[in-house]
């Protein structure tokens, strides 16, 4: 029986690689530093998942920015754009950079590729592009390095390599006619010289990630999966290969792994689909290994031991326990590192502190399973499965866990709790009255830049080395400022900034019952950008306002509508590590019946215009279609909850980006938000083509600047989007914004892009009028 771990946290415990990137990234740091930063994390890591106990350790899951960008470069998957500037950048990683993050100096302007969620994660990765001729070339050997320098430590890692059916998958046409699946014969023989190096290097086993095993396949995905493995495994007979799933069960596709997929062993996710263990075990074939993943990746509750032994005892009833391995569920990628490093936290109480585990932790929880499975009767192993087994009683029994009063709101939700008073056709006429907006009226996503004083000033506060009112103060000239320069540029609708929120899950988390806030558990959300889920814990409920003072206070200094900002339930909820004693969508209805009282409560002081951010709705799809209308019911649901309370002239906005929404926009026009802004920029408004078959009944913004990079748009080229968007969307019906918030922006950039943004608007309406005169 072996350990088994699919990938670590790259970021560095207490984020050093995120430092040292935007250090190489500014040029106050050293090309040769950022490389050595990179070098001490991953041995950090190898070392520490052999001091663990881990069997197969793997390697090249660490990444400087994204592991399928990694594998974009590895495959010399480089678009054309990028052609002239590889031959001027001084070394790869440069161009790897640019790639992800655009180019815009030295009398180059190239855009960055197009990012999206990783399946149904708050993790961005980098979208390949590809073209029906496109050849592929071994271009980077960063697999092959690592295995190597994991070696010269005297590790024999397991290479993960993102699977050569995903890869080509999780990427996108940039020409017609044809199919991307069709290029697996293209860049096969890139594998086979990948693998040839790595088996001269000693290679035992290789990870191949393969996530799309537990999606729906069509006949031709499925003949590349059997050419691919067949083609690997005759080419490589003595090298193991592992192919990994997960967030998925894999029961769609269990005849194609058992009878057609020649590898020597599977990993399947044991936390999101428990059910499809029985069927996995009587179907695939006992040849193949099976990695059972049983500690949750993406969470940060201590593993049930009891559960997980059941799980491995009716495993081995199949099979016998060395062809068993025991694993977490996914790659610890979405877990924070060390939960040791909350020692000093105050903020968490002894009692929910002891309810979680982190990655290193994790990586115990695994050796201690494999202990306890082989374990005889007195092993000392045995006092912590009895003090696990304490653990998850007391937490149930926990005070701390459930309050009434919540549970009897959630009971109460009716209908009349989930409709606005009037059709959004009525609603825009009386919005239009009140609101007296131009056309095109430009805005902004909400957030302005968070530079280095304004997180300084958070940081004084929360030490206590400035006061409270000192700290407003300086607050509220920072919002003054943003409000005045909003005027003077003329955006129509105003943001007051939110210099005041840290991010924009945590800043509400820290202000409902029910959340618990850890001091490092940060995660990856893409390249250098980390996040710092909240900790559901129990009921949640609002105990006082949270946004009214900062948000009357920037009304009152101007005449021009502001919006209030509020992050809604569905994003709270899937940017959180949430309880797991209870449905996601009754802890989802908790916290939009909170949000629903700040709606309330902002509408009665006089804000017109509130916006629900739900960046993440597309994100918590399930990745199987026939799940998709029960988890969408309650979705959609409570955003209704918390948005229905205003009247018909109060104006409702939603916020959606990186995600296809293509798919759902149905659903979408179901949330009843008067305005939807989405990401649309990256991909050339690529997402309104769905508007050529679906109607979209509201408001619309299609993002027209991609602000995850600093890239400046200029006024003729928004105007070329928001131009390619009036083919879908009536002019009445369209605004003009970023595609996102500002806070990662520096206010150089964010002052030249907005003002191109306005001039743009300008432009059109002029258009507009001299077409009707």
């Amino acid at each position: 029986m072996l350990t088994n771990n699919l990938g670590y946290p790259r970021i560095g415990s207490k984020r050093e690689l995120k430092k040292a990137s935007e250090q190489y990234w500014s040029g106050k740091s050293t090309y040769k530093n950022l490389v050595q930063v990179g070098k001490n994390i991953r041995k950090e890591n190898w070392l520490l998942q052999k001091n663990s106990g881990i069997d197969l350790i793997p390697s090249n899951d660490f990444s400087f920015y994204d592991q399928v960008l990694d594998m974009s470069l590895m495959l010399g998957a480089i678009p054309k754009r990028y052609k002239e500037l590889a031959e001027e950048l001084k070394n790869p990683l440069d161009l790897y950079f640019a790639m992800a993050r655009g180019y815009q100096r030295n009398g180059y302007d190239v855009t960055a590729m197009e990012m999206t969620k990783w399946f149904d994660t708050n993790y961005h990765y980098i979208v390949p592009e590809f073209y029906e001729n496109q050849d592929f070339k071994l271009f980077s050997t960063k697999v092959i390095d690592e295995f190597y320098e994991a070696k010269q430590l005297g590790i024999i890692t397991k290479p993960v390599l993102i699977g050569p059916v995903s890869y080509l998958l999780l990427g996108k046409e940039r020409e017609k006619g044809f199919e991307k699946i069709q290029l697996i014969n293209k860049i096969l023989p890139v594998y086979l010289e990948i693998i040839e190096k790595l088996n001269d290097l000693g290679v035992e086993w290789i990870q191949f990630e393969e996530p799309f095993l537990a999606l729906d396949l069509s006949k031709e995905e499925k003949e590349a999966f059997k050419e691919v493995y067949l083609k690997l495994k005759s080419s490589f007979p003595k090298i193991k290969i592992m192919v990994t799933t997960y967030f998925e069960a894999v029961v769609n596709n269990i005849s194609l792994i058992s009878n057609d997929l020649l590898v020597d062993a599977l990993h399947i996710d044991l936390v999101r689909c428990p059910e499809q263990l029985e069927e996995v075990l009587e179907k695939v074939s006992s040849r193949i290994h099976l990695s059972l993943g049983v500690i949750d990746g993406r969470n940060i509750w201590k593993n049930e031991y009891q559960k997980s032994l059941n799980y491995i005892t009716k495993a081995v009833e199949y099979r016998t326990k060395d062809t068993i391995m025991i694993a977490p569920s996914c790659s610890l990628l979405h877990s924070p590192c060390d939960l040791d490093l909350e020692s000093s936290n105050t903020n968490i109480s002894s009692e929910i502190k002891g309810w979680m585990s982190f990655a290193k932790q994790k990586l115990s929880e695994v050796v201690t399973l494999k202990q306890l499975f082989l374990c005889k009767e007195g092993d000392p192993i045995l006092v912590a499965l009895e003090e696990n087994i304490k653990i998850h009683i007391e937490k149930k029994q926990s005070k701390q866990i459930h309050n009434p009063e919540v549970k009897e709101r959630i009971h109460a939700i009716n209908e009349n709790n989930t409709v606005r008073k009037n059709s959004f056709t009525f609603r825009k006429k009386e919005q239009s009255k009140e609101l007296k907006l131009p056309l095109f009226p430009t805005t902004t996503i909400g957030s302005f830049p968070q530079t280095k004083e304004v997180r300084g000033w958070r940081y004084q506060f929360k030490k206590g080395d400035i006061s409270a009112e000192y700290y407003n103060e300086l607050i509220s000239e920072e919002i003054k400022k943003t409000i005045r320069w909003q005027e003077e540029v003329g955006l129509d609708v105003l943001v007051h900034g939110e210099f005041e929120r840290n991010d924009m899950v945590e800043y509400f988390g820290e202000q409902l019952d029910g959340f618990a806030f850890t001091k490092f558990g940060w995660v990856q959300s893409y390249g250098s950008r980390c996040v710092k889920p909240p900790v559901i814990y129990g009921s949640v409920s609002r105990p006082n306002k949270m946004t009214i003072d900062w948000t009357t206070y920037a009304q009152s200094l101007t005449t021009k509508l502001v919006k209030g900002m509020l992050t809604g339930p569905v994003t709270i909820l899937q940017w959180s590590f949430v309880r797991n004693d209870q449905p996601r969508s009754i802890t989802c209805k908790e916290i939009a019946l909170a949000i629903r009282d700040e709606v309330k409560d902002l509408e009665e002081n006089g804000i017109k215009i509130i916006q629900i951010d739900e960046p993440a709705l597309r994100e918590g799809l399930p990745l199987q279609q026939k799940d998709w209308a029960g988890y969408l019911a309650w979705a959609i649901e409570a955003f209704r909850i918390s948005s229905s309370v205003v009247s018909n002239s109060t104006q409702i906005h939603t916020h959606m980006c990186y995600s296809e929404f293509n798919d759902i926009l149905d659903h979408i026009a179901l949330m009843d938000a008067d305005v939807i802004t989405i990401e649309c920029s990256r991909s050339q408004m690529e997402l309104l083509d769905a508007f050529a078959d679906f109607e979209y009944p509201n408001d619309i913004g299609p993002g027209v600047y991609d602000i995850h990079a600093p890239r400046i748009p200029n006024a003729d080229e928004i105007i070329e989007l928001i131009n390619k968007a009036q083919q879908y969307v009536p002019e009445e019906q369209l605004w003009i914004n970023p595609d996102c918030g500002l806070k990662t922006r520096g206010w150089q950039e964010t002052k030249k892009a907005l003002e191109a943004m306005v001039s743009a608007a300008l432009q059109l309406r002029e258009s507009v009028l001299e077409t009707t005169e």
